[in-house]
C-alpha cells in the first residue's frame, strides 16, 4: 500500500497493511509495525521504530538527528509505541549517547507542531498539546496531559495523571495526580476529574488530597512534609508513588500556590 510517489528505502522493514502516502519518506534502518498509516509528506528517518496501528500525519518528522551539539552521529533510535498518533509538523528526535534512545509510549497523542527532543521518555497515554515543546531528557509519566504551548526545561519530570495549564513554562518537577497552573507554575489542586475518569475511587482521591494538603498547605519544608505523610497517611500505591517522586526529584518540585 505504498504510493508510487513515496520514497521508501529498500532496507526499511514495513509491516503488514501499512499505508504510505505520496511524497512520504521512509529512510534506512526503519521499522514500521502493522496497520500503521503514514500520511503524505511525513518523514521517517534512520533509527525509527514505529509500532502497530500508529498514524503519522503530514509534515511530521520522526527520528530526526538530535538538536544537540554533543551529538557525534552515534547509532541511536527513536521508538514509538502502538496506537500512537503524531499530528501535523510534530517532531520527535532520536537519542544521543546519553540514553541511546528517545521513547514515546503507546496510545499517546502528540499534537501539531509539538517537539519531543533527544532522550525524552514519554510513557503511555500521554497527550502533548499543539506547539508544546520538550527539551532533552524530559520524562513524562502515564496519562499526563500537557496543554498547548507548554515549554519544558531539560531533565524535568512530570508525574502520572498530571494536567498542566496551556502556555505554561517550568523547570521543576511536577508530582503525580495534580493540576499545575498559574504563573509561575504551581500546584493548583488534585486532578480529581481526570482521576475519576480513570477509575480512581473517592477514597483514593481524598487520600491524595490529604497528602498534598500536608505537602503544600501546612508551611512545612519538603523533608518535614514527607515525614508527616509517612507517619499520618495510610499506606497505598498512590502514597508511595508521590513519596518516591518527591524523594527522587533532582530538580526539586514545583511550589504550592499558598507559598
Amino acid at each position: 500500500m505504498k504510493h508510487e510517489f513515496a520514497s521508501v528505502h529498500p532496507d526499511a522493514i514495513i509491516g503488514a497493511n501499512v499505508t504510505i502516502g505520496p511524497f512520504a519518506t521512509i529512510d534506512k534502518n526503519v521499522v514500521i509495525g502493522d496497520n500503521t498509516y503514514i500520511y503524505p509528506n511525513a518523514v521517517i528517518l534512520e533509527g525509527a521504530r514505529i509500532g502497530k496501528d500508529c498514524r503519522i500525519f503530514p509534515g511530521a518528522v520522526v527520528s530526526g538527528i538530535p538538536q544537540d551539539l554533543k551529538f557525534q552521529g552515534e547509532d541511536t533510535i527513536c521508538e514509538i509505541g502502538d496506537h500512537t498518533t503524531i499530528r501535523e509538523c510534530a517532531t520527535v528526535n532520536r537519542g544521543t549517547a546519553s540514553k541511546g534512545y528517545t521513547k514515546v509510549g503507546s496510545d499517546c497523542l502528540l499534537m501539531a507542531y509539538s517537539h519531543t527532543a533527544h532522550d525524552c521518555i514519554l510513557k503511555n497515554h500521554v497527550i502533548m498539546g499543539n506547539a508544546t515543546q520538550l527539551a532533552g531528557e524530559v520524562e513524562i509519566d502515564d496519562y499526563a496531559i500537557l496543554s498547548g504551548g507548554t515549554l519544558v526545561h531539560q531533565f524535568t519530570r512530570v508525574g502520572k495523571h498530571v494536567m498542566i495549564q496551556g502556555g505554561s513554562k517550568f523547570g521543576k518537577d511536577i508530582p503525580p495526580y495534580i493540576i499545575a497552573g498559574r504563573e509561575p507554575l504551581s500546584y493548583s489542586g488534585v486532578n480529581s476529574v481526570g482521576l475519576r475518569r480513570r477509575g480512581f475511587t473517592n477514597d483514593q482521591i481524598y487520600a491524595i488530597q490529604e497528602i498534598y494538603r500536608i505537602l503544600y498547605q501546612l508551611g512545612l519544608n519538603n523533608t518535614a512534609a514527607v515525614k508527616q505523610i509517612e507517619a499520618t497517611v495510610a499506606d497505598s500505591p498512590e502514597k508511595q508513588e508521590i513519596l518516591n517522586f518527591i524523594v527522587g526529584s533532582q530538580r526539586g518540585i514545583i511550589r504550592g500556590y499558598l507559598e
